[in-house]
């Protein structure tokens, strides 16, 4: 199977090679690029897994040491037996290290858990960049869709117009009947009806456009062909089993969810740690001066180890474990229905795209055809062996295959486009937008995952994604003339 042909009406021939682009048109590439750097759903999925990375390095966190320092200050406010050996006042200040040594494997575990989630994390980054170029290659093609369309309904009705005053003019002269009026007084108000519903959807596909990619289109260009289409649908599976990020994402899930059972049959273990303490007293000189007795400032040094032991908590380390088994056995099915998912998805876009294309073979054929005849039937009228509704049935075929030619193509595009997501063959690595160095989704994980300072808070956040608000209404109007037979 082949990729289908372009054209510019009709999406249907391919690009000239070398051949200059306006100025102020925009190609498919440059509307990837645009939403690429700046659509609010890819953006906000970058920060997400920010978010993801920075749960490595608090389950680092209980590993490390800590260190804190008190002070207590008390005073008597009053007492029923006034005690002569007893300070009036106190000072308390106490520093303390605390270094882990064992927590019954929990930590190992939930930092292992936290990886495999930033792993995760990325592929899930990927999957919602696919899914983006998705919807920017799909707003692309309804817009030169309904362009076309709209430029072939007004054409349909500029003929048909003329057809009414001709069919009004040879009424006048007795050659027609009320009847042959009427049918195509009809056939113009239907024309003029579905001319006003494709403005409608043009200005519909307008604004989504500028919905995804950010701002309004200006003379969209043909798409390129396609890259790397594969050659039947078991090979689209296999690549997509391979390098589909849903899957990937779902799979890293599992390892993750396997982890955090770990982490919970560690509450049960015993857990060590060694300490430093170091503490200053002070009575503030409230001390009564007595023989034996000590009135000035206290310090003391003491190291130790803690060892805890858990005996009994209540069933709830048995009931934590079961429920993380539980949410394992959960991702491993919801790893099978993704794989489900991406096999049927991969196959039908496949069959969509292969259908597709034999739908514009089959059109292209029509549209010709259907112009021949056309031309026959009015040139059958003009020696009074057609009929004024043959030429209105002819005319109606004619557009209905044009309009059908024209959405063909636009679904073999998106079918194509969507199947190489599907397979993973779709990123903005794939695409190469020329648009310099792409976003490392692991350049922020490396920064953070190491980071002991407990005061860096990182920037403020600040909008990326522009708004659309000041975006102009779009209309109707289309990008120039268009040929019915569907060249460009």
């Amino acid at each position: 199977m082949t990729a289908p042909r372009f054209p510019r009406i009709a999406l249907a021939a391919l690009l000239l090679a070398g051949a200059a682009v306006p100025a102020s048109a925009e190609t498919l590439q440059d509307a990837l690029a645009a939403a690429y750097r700046d659509n609010p759903t890819l953006t906000a999925a970058r920060a997400g897994l920010k978010s993801t990375d920075e749960n490595v390095d608090i389950a680092k966190a209980s590993g490390r040491p800590t260190a804190n320092i008190t002070s207590a200050y008390s005073q008597y406010a009053w007492q029923n037996v006034v005690s002569p050996f007893n300070a009036d006042k106190s000072l308390t200040t106490s520093l303390r290290a605390t270094v882990p040594v064992y927590q019954g494997g929990t930590v190992a575990a939930n930092i292992k858990g936290a990886e495999k989630r930033v792993e995760g994390g990325q592929f899930d980054l990927k999957s919602t960049e696919l899914s983006v170029f998705s919807q920017v290659v799909a707003a692309y093609m309804d817009v030169i869709r309904t362009d076309a369309i709209v430029g072939l309904s007004q054409k349909n009705v500029d003929v048909l117009e003329v057809n009414l005053k001709a069919t009004k003019d040879r009424f006048e002269v007795g050659d027609l009947t009320r009847t042959d009026v009427a049918q195509s007084e009809a056939r113009l108000a239907l024309a003029r009806s579905d001319l006003k519903t494709a403005q409608s959807q043009l200005i519909a596909a307008r604004e989504t456009y500028i919905q995804v990619v950010g701002h309004e289109p200006v003379d969209l260009q043909p798409p390129p062909p396609l890259p790397g289409l594969p050659e039947s649908a078991e090979a689209a599976v296999d690549i997509a089993l391979a390098n589909n990020p849903d899957l990937a994402s779902a799979r890293k899930a599992v390892e993750a969810a396997g982890f955090s059972v770990r982490a919970a049959q560690g509450a049960r273990l015993p857990t060590l740690s060694v300490f430093t303490q170091g503490q200053h007293l002070t009575y503030l000189g409230s001390a009564p001066e007595f023989p034996g007795l000590p009135t000035g400032d206290q310090e003391s040094v003491t190291i130790g180890a803690q060892l805890s032991l858990p005996l009994y908590q209540g069933g709830a380390p048995g009931a934590r474990v079961r429920q993380n088994k539980a949410q394992e056995q959960q991702a491993i099915e919801h790893a099978t229905g993704t794989e489900r998912n991406v096999v049927a998805q991969t196959r039908s876009y496949f069959s969509s795209w292969q259908a597709s294309n034999e739908v514009i073979e089959s059109n292209q054929v029509a549209v010709q055809a259907d112009a021949l005849s056309l031309q026959g039937t009015r040139a059958e009228n003009g020696v009074g062996t057609r009929t004024i509704l043959d030429i209105l049935n002819a005319e109606q075929e004619e557009f209905s295959a044009q309009v059908q030619l024209v959405t063909a193509q636009r679904n073999a595009y998106v079918a194509g486009f969507s199947l190489l997501a599907a397979m993973g063959k779709a990123t903005a690595a794939d695409l190469n937008f020329g648009i310099g160095p792409l976003y490392d989704p692991t350049a922020y994980y490396k920064k953070v995952r190491n980071d002991w300072n407990d005061w860096h808070d990182g920037p403020d956040p600040k909008p990326i994604a522009p708004s659309t608000v000041d975006s102009r209404p779009q209309n109707a109007t289309v990008s120039g003339p268009v040929d019915p037979a569907g060249k460009p």
